[in-house]
Order: C-alpha cells, then structure tokens, then sequence
C-alpha cells in the first residue's frame, strides 16, 4: 500500500473520530493533493482537487471554539499512520493567525505521552531558562473521552542549528533535573529549530526524562542525522565511535563517553520494544553489531 494510501485511511479514520456529526458538514480540502496528503483545511475558492464534506457542530473544532472562546478553523494534519507515537495533531485557527497546535490522545499511549508532555512543560515553565524556549500549556482536558493538549505555536524557520547553541541547550536541559540529569527524549533535528535571541525552540517534549546519563540528547541528535543517510546498523556504530568527540564537551572521560552511547541505543531499543515498534528493524539487526564491537559494559 503507498504513503498516501496509507496517510488516507489513518485521515478517515481521524475524521470520523474528530468530526462525528450529526451537524451541516463544510467542505474541506486535502492539501496539497489527495496524492500526496499532507493536511485537511478548510476549503477556499483557490483550492484545487474535490472537496471533502466534514461536520463541524460537535466536533472537536466547536469544542476549541468553547476552550478559546471564540469561532476556530481547525486544520488537521495527514499523518503517517505507521508510528508508534502516531496520534492525530491539528492547528486551531482564528482570525488569520494560527493560535494553537492541538494534540489528542486517542489511545492509551498517546494520552499517557499527552499528559507527560504537558507535566513536562509545566515543570519546565516554572524554571529561568536562558537557551531553551519551549510551547506553553494552553489548554488540557478531556473531550468524548479524548485527551485534549493545545500548545502556544512557536515561530519554527528553518536552518541549521549552531553546534554551540544545541551544546548550550542540551546542557540546560540537564540542568532542568537538579541532581538528576534531565533529557528532552526526542531532541532530533526536526523537534528544534534555531529561535530569535539566539536561543533554542524546542517542542515535543512527550519523552522528557530526568535520571538518565547526561548525553543522551547529543548522542539522539547525532544518531537521527546519521540515520538520513546511513544504514541503522552503520548509524548506530558511528554513534559510537563519535561518542567522544560528541561527549567531551560536557566533561566526559572517553571510556565515559562510549559507555553512555551503549547506553543510549539500548535505551533506544528498549523504547522501540515497549512500543510495538521497531522502525530500525530488529536490534539485532542494528543494535547487535555496535555492543559486539564494544567491551566496555559492566
């Protein structure tokens, strides 16, 4: 089956579970083409391709119109349905401007993510950080027994992000566990973007974590590089062997540095196993060949 196959039966599914009815449908479109999916917005006369017919009274959008106060567009993105992670996102919209992403917990995974990442934010809106800028919590709840997490949108451009700002960030997201070394738990190039002031935008924070080793967000952001154009099981030995190079800045003995990389893509595994999903293929495929070529766990 394709990708956009695919993407439309997960955006039909999320549409009867978003949209239910009854209630007068409004036309939709799918953007920018039923044959590559990318989002479902509202249909406006310049939109090409067939219109899709969505109810709103009842809908989740009638219901971010009663949490804003105010009339909202919501704009639901085409997600790739074969994610481990995978819950439906959205865009509220007033006005012309974009006031929230939406996250909705459709499952037993996705609300447990949900409400870890908005613990998560909380926690961290409390503390002065200087690097990192990270989503306000706007909105979580409950709706048709859905969990419902509305984030503040940041100003994403594009770019690459200086060595030395993603150091500082990941320093300070260390520090953000006191005693015990905090990461954000996802920190791969696409959940980061450089920020005005020269600080950090940071977003998807579902898996922050304190009490982990301090390098595991260098060493995901090297790995998920590598992985766009290596092999996993090549990736995952080159992010052993940069594990020094990669560490050193944070004080980290050589021995140190490998150890923790070990750690990391077994802690990656791990993940992958806890959720049904393996998107490297099987760790033995991947994971095997970089702890074989290293003797240094205890």
């Amino acid at each position: 089956m394709s990708d956009a196959a695919v993407r439309l039966g997960y955006l039909a599914e999320t549409v009867r579970l978003l949209f239910p009815g009854p209630g007068s449908p409004r036309p939709y479109t799918v953007l920018p083409h039923p044959a590559v999916p990318r989002r479902l917005a509202p249909r406006r006369w310049w939109h090409l391709g067939s219109r899709v017919e969505v109810p709103v009274e009842g809908s989740i959008a009638a219901h971010l119109s009663e949490v804003f106060g105010r009339p909202v567009e919501t704009v639901l993105h085409v997600r790739p349905a074969r994610r481990a992670n995978r819950k439906p996102i959205l865009e509220a919209r007033a006005d012309g401007r974009r006031l929230a992403f939406v996250k909705i917990g459709d499952t037993d995974r996705a609300r447990r993510l949900v409400a870890a990442e908005a613990a998560a934010l909380r926690r961290l809106a409390v503390l002065p950080l200087r690097t990192v800028t990270v989503p306000e919590v706007l909105h979580h709840g409950d709706w048709r027994g859905l969990s419902v997490l509305a984030l503040s949108p940041l100003p994403v451009r594009r770019g690459r992000v200086p060595a030395p700002l993603l150091l500082d960030a990941v320093k300070e997201i260390a520090a953000t566990g006191g005693n015990r070394p905090a990461w954000h738990g996802d920190l791969a190039p696409w959940n980061l973007c450089r920020g005005p002031g020269g600080r950090l935008l940071v977003w998807d924070w579902e898996r922050y974590e304190t009490g982990v080793p301090l390098g595991f967000d260098l060493l995901h952001h090297f790995f998920h590089r590598a992985l766009r154009g290596m092999r996993p099981p090549v990736a995952a030995r080159a992010c052993v062997a940069q594990s020094v190079r990669l560490l050193a800045p944070l004080g980290l003995s050589g021995a140190t540095a490998k150890r923790t990389a070990l750690r990391y893509l077994i802690a990656l595994a791990d993940r992958h196993a806890a959720d049904g999903h393996t998107p490297l293929g099987p760790p033995q495929s991947w994971l095997n060949p970089a702890v074989d070529h290293e003797e240094l766990l205890p």
